[in-house]
This record gives structure tokens, sequence and C-alpha cells, in this order.
């Protein structure tokens, strides 16, 4: 008797191979298993064992498929929620005095502005200055020394003593230790939280007329 030759559809796999994708997914792994009956040889079909061990393997893709979409359901919905309530709650933010990382400000042209850093050892000088918008130095101010958080109090004025122009600024601060050597300070900000703003990027805080991130919050205090 005449061997019988498998049909093997070299086009098709030769195709499918160029157009592969990165992962298989349920469709696939059906497609795959249709062609591999369909092509199979009929005089050494497939054992029932192997059939049913296939079809366990995609039931179990399935199931899996299915548990994926239901976390990425859960995942999605948690995090609708957990949006709606920092929502809720950043409102009872407002009138309240906070301290958050950030070394921008906002100055209305008159008053004061207390601003903050912390110095990850003690140096032994440490020079604040204030910038204005466009990054030229408004006032030098030789700062606190101390390891830890330091504060100051800007009372608005530049380096020729007179009131700076309302809008927005930003510090740095210059610190060396006793060796010479430069400390990394970071920078924080104090101010009353007037608005709150609900944003694609998230939620921010109005104060003194600059956007804070809630994420950049650290401090509450009383208002």
């Amino acid at each position: 008797m005449p061997t019988i030759q498998p049909q093997v559809p070299t086009q098709t796999m030769t195709t499918a191979a160029r157009t592969a994708k990165g992962t298989l997914g349920k469709d696939d792994f059906l497609s795959l298993l249709v062609t591999q009956m369909r092509y199979q040889d009929p005089m050494n079909p497939m054992q029932g064992a192997e059939f049913a061990a296939q079809l366990a393997q995609f039931s179990s893709l399935e199931q899996l498929t299915n548990i994926n979409s239901s976390l990425q359901e859960s995942l999605t919905a948690n995090s609708l929620l957990s949006g709606s309530i920092n929502n809720a709650l950043s409102a009872t933010f407002i009138g309240k005095e906070v301290r958050a990382t950030s070394n921008a400000f906002g100055y209305a042209g008159t008053g004061s502005v207390k601003i903050g850093y912390s110095l990850p050892d003690s140096a032994e000088t440490t020079v604040v200055k204030i910038l204005d918008s466009a990054g030229n130095v408004v006032r030098t101010i030789n700062g606190g020394t101390a390891r830890g958080q330091n504060t100051l109090s800007w009372d608005g004025k530049n380096d020729r003593g007179e009131t700076a122009g309302a809008g927005n600024y930003t510090f740095k601060v210059e610190a060396k230790d006793f060796a010479g050597d430069v400390l990394e300070a970071s920078t924080s900000i104090y101010g009353k939280v007037a608005g709150v703003r609900f944003k694609s990027s998230g939620t921010v805080f109005v104060i003194d007329g600059v956007e804070i991130s809630l994420a950049n919050v650290v401090e509450i205090m009383q208002g």
C-alpha cells in the first residue's frame, strides 16, 4: 500500500511565521489546534490522550485570559475609586498651612514668604539665592547651617533693599561642609492652600498662585 504523505501548508505556515505576534492568545492557540487536526497524517492520527492534553491547555489559557481581564478591570475600578477619594479629601486641605517639597513659590508683592531646606549634615556656610522667573538672582541670604530642616523668611526685598514685584520665584541653596565639599539640600516651601484643582495629571493645590502636586505635600499644619 502506498504511503500517504500528510499535506503541509507550507505557504500558510511561512506567511504566519512572517506575521507572528510576540504573544499567542487563545484564538491563536485554537487556530493552531484546528490547523494541526486538519493537516495531520491520516495513517498516524493524533492520539486521544494528546488531543485531550491540548484541549486542557487551551482551557487553561482561556481561564488565565479571563482572570487577567478581571484583574485589569478590578485595578481600573480601584484606581478610579482611589482617585475619587483623594479628590474628596483634598478639598478639606483648603485653608490649611502645608509644607511641600518644591523650590517654586509665588510672591504677592507684599509681606514675606517662608521657605525651607534640609541639609544632610552640618554646613560651614549656607547661601540661599532667590531668583525671579527669568532666572536672575534677586536676593542673596545667609541661611542656617544646622543638619536637618532649616527655615528662613524672605521679606520680599531685593539686594538693593527695594520691594520685588509680584510674580513667581524660585530659590536654590548652596551649602558647603567644613571640608569645603558641597552639601545637597532638599528644598521646601510653606504656604496656605487657597484652592484645589483636579487635572488629568493628578490633584494639585494652589499655594500663593503656584500649583503644587498633592504628592509633594509632606506636612499639614492647622491654618
